[in-house]
């Protein structure tokens, strides 16, 4: 389906990731790196991606430009410590000058922890937190092919710990030219998620929309990320239903693509709160992709948060009417609406609440939670 490509909305005008938008952008990914005063390059991606044929235009424009290419293809989902390990070990064989991820969130994470360890050595828990590092970041190019993550307007690292399973959130807040974890360049191009099969795209759409929720609704909100927040739920939500119905509709695709730019960079002047909380331990002890986590969390964590007479959602409406809104997307999407659907049983709850008091996006709730009142939110969520 021919439609019409959303223009960037000017609020991207002073953002310190310049954003390259539009179908077929990722074959200028070499003139970008090249801008860039990169000679040698290490591309970031993952099994799927590169069965997919984009790395091979990925690695094909940027040798259109005379740049030396290195892929590490090695990363997973929900990248671990020992991905990165990995992703180290290729990275100190060749004197580069430029990281490019392409793929998920899980590329551009790992991306961004390989680059930590490279550039200031110890490991991934040294810099768990913000502003750790102390020498100057490789310069960074994201690509993204999932309209999810957003992880591409953002300057922290989500690395997973494969021994407690605690996501680690590594934190570098200085601007890209100045050496900073957020990427210098990101390539939004729509024709890269034509691939993603149906229910990736759900996923992270979902996952899109949880951002541009919670993030409207945070405590630490501001000017900035609201007006972010509100930009991406524009976009999202009369998006998505038809980005999943029909793959084709490129407006559908496109829309959801800038979209989930404009989420992430809303979490990048905010923060999340207890859907994101509750979905990570649903991920990393139940197997639950975080899309689908935080979709199914979002309306029960929405209709909490907007008792006793308030609406943090105000930016997006009614909260009643917002959590109806994200069920109706759900059911639309097929994603599940119930704990009890993905296998997950009432005697989990309290280790799981457990451990989502301990995730520190929930302290950004603009509800006060800890362990009770997680529970009771997996509880309404339950069956």
């Amino acid at each position: 389906m021919i439609g019409r490509q959303p223009a960037l909305p000017s609020i991207l005008e002073h953002s310190p990731t310049r954003v390259v938008f539009g179908a077929g952008e990722l074959a200028h990914l070499g003139a970008s790196a090249a801008e860039l005063g990169s000679a040698r390059v290490l591309l970031v991606t993952d099994p799927g991606i590169v069965a997919a044929g984009h790395v091979e235009r990925a690695v094909a424009s940027l040798q259109g430009a005379k740049l030396s290419v290195v892929v590490f293809d090695g990363v997973e989902e929900n990248p671990t410590t020992e991905h990165v390990a990995a992703g180290l070990h290729v990275a100190q064989e060749g004197a580069f000058d430029l990281l490019v991820a392409v793929g998920g969130g899980s590329a551009m994470d790992c991306c961004k922890g390989i680059n930590i360890l490279l550039t200031n050595g110890g490991q991934i828990a040294d810099y768990w937190g913000t502003d750790k590092t102390t020498q100057a970041l490789l310069p960074m190019i994201a690509v993204p092919t999932t309209a999810g993550t957003g992880s591409e307007a953002q300057s922290f690292a989500l690395i997973c710990d494969p021994k407690t399973h605690q996501k680690m959130a590594c934190g570098d807040r200085r601007l890209p030219t100045e050496g900073g974890l957020r990427p210098r360049v990101a390539i939004l191009d729509p024709d890269l998620t034509l691939s993603q099969p149906q229910l990736v795209a759900a996923s992270a759409g979902m996952d899109a929309l949880a951002h541009a929720v919670e993030t409207a609704g945070a405590r630490n909100r501001n000017d900035n990320s609201r007006a972010f927040s509100r930009e991406a739920w524009n976009l999202l939500e009369p998006s998505y239903q038809r980005a999943v119905r029909d793959p084709s509709d490129d407006e559908a695709r496109s829309m959801m693509l800038l979209g989930a730019h404009l989420a992430g960079a809303a979490i990048e002047n905010s923060m999340l709160g207890a859907a994101h909380a509750c979905a990570n331990p649903l991920t990393a002890r139940c197997g639950l992709t975080h899309g689908l986590a935080v979709g199914l969390l979002l309306p029960h964590v929405v209709r909490f948060n907007a008792a006793e007479g308030g609406n943090p959602y105000e930016d997006l409406g009614d909260g009643a009417a917002l959590a109806e809104r994200i069920e109706i997307l759900l059911d639309a999407a097929g994603l599940p609406r119930r704990l009890s659907e993905c296998g997950v049983k009432r005697e989990s709850l309290e280790m799981l609440a457990e451990e989502a008091s301990r995730q520190w996006t929930a302290s950004f709730n603009p509800r006060p939670v800890g362990r009770d009142e997680l529970f009771e939110i997996y509880l309404s969520a339950l069956d």
